[in-house]
């Protein structure tokens, strides 16, 4: 995926959630949209050097949208609609070996209860559906997550049991925006509620999948996949 033209900038802190404030290199400080809703653990320091787009779209109170930010020399991508873009693409051009062999893509396609599945992806009358999953937290090579009490990843969680157990496949996709990661775990200490039920989902035969993202200024591929641990 190509990126859109980006503005650097340094960020000098990140508030009400949704919010962040950065300062240009001309010097002037903005207020950005912030398009993450978890604690964005370790990328999130004032001082680090990030980027941004621009929609100019007269509707928008903030025409700005932080779209990255540097952690030890490694772009991470920051916005959670990016994945369900670059694993979209990924499944069309067959660059996910597990997700080929499906004539019909659809997303956002209702299941469950009053949710929506990332990709539902179908061959007739088999079906497989894939939740996808943004990463930004990597200590010491391993990537994590959820950063933050993820109670609607739970709620995925289950749904995609009952996915399993009406006859379909059903993949959990964790995407980390990133490439420094060699290995993924569940965060436990701080949701282990969501490590859990993903060791249980696993067990009733929903599929874990986990892929690096390689992220630079002008754009974001898909990358390897790497291996994971449950416990």
């Amino acid at each position: 995926m190509k990126n859109p033209t980006l503005i650097k900038g340094t960020l000098v802190k990140r508030y009400q959630r949704f919010l962040v404030n950065i300062r240009l290199e001309n010097g002037k400080t903005i207020t950005a949209a912030c398009p993450n809703t978890g604690s964005m653990k370790s990328c999130s320091e004032p001082g680090s050097p990030v980027l941004m787009s621009r929609d100019d779209n007269p509707n928008r109170k903030f025409p700005f949208t932080w779209e990255m930010t540097q952690v030890n020399n490694v772009w991470v991508g920051i916005n959670t609609s990016v994945p369900n873009k670059l694993i979209h693409r990924a499944v069309k051009k067959g660059q996910i070996p597990e997700l080929t062999g499906y004539s019909n893509i659809q997303t956002e396609v209702k299941y469950g209860e009053n949710s929506r599945i990332d990709l539902l992806l179908s061959n007739g009358e088999k079906r497989c559906y894939v939740e996808i999953k943004s990463v930004t937290l990597v200590e010491d090579k391993i990537a994590y997550f959820p950063d933050a009490v993820s109670t609607r990843g739970q709620k995925h969680l289950a749904e995609l049991k009952n996915v399993v157990e009406q006859g379909h496949r059903a993949v959990l996709l964790f995407l980390v925006q990133r490439n420094d990661a060699e290995f993924f775990k569940p965060e436990t200490a701080i949701d282990p509620d969501f490590a859990a039920g993903l060791k249980d989902a696993s067990e009733h035969g929903v599929e874990i999948l986990v892929y690096l993202a390689n992220v630079s200024i002008e754009e974001i591929t898909l990358g390897k996949s790497i291996p994971f641990a449950l416990e």
